[in-house]
């Protein structure tokens, strides 16, 4: 069984958590729709550490992950009220 650290909950099944993509800054409302293309349908996807959203789904709590794509290693996991969250991104 593989477990996913939530922020508030501990480790928990992964059954338990829903993905929702990379930690990307969204394109501003009105901008260039190849920017909003770019946006949609292009993933970073490079086997590296990633910054992830994620939800815990019996507490409806989103969440950032950082995981190694290479070894599918969750690092950390923290809340985007965290510090950690300022390097930028939106769900």
């Amino acid at each position: 069984m593989k477990l996913m650290p939530c922020p508030l909950n501990g480790p928990r099944n992964m059954s338990e958590f829903s993905y929702g993509g990379e930690v990307r800054v969204r394109p501003e409302p009105g901008a260039d729709p190849a920017v909003v293309a770019d946006y949609v349908f292009h993933k970073h996807n490079q086997p590296e550490v990633t910054r992830e959203w994620w939800c815990h789904v019996p507490t409806s709590t989103w969440f950032i992950a950082e995981r190694n794509l290479a070894t599918d290693e969750i690092v950390r996991t923290y809340l985007p009220s965290d510090p950690l969250f300022a390097e930028g991104g939106t769900p």
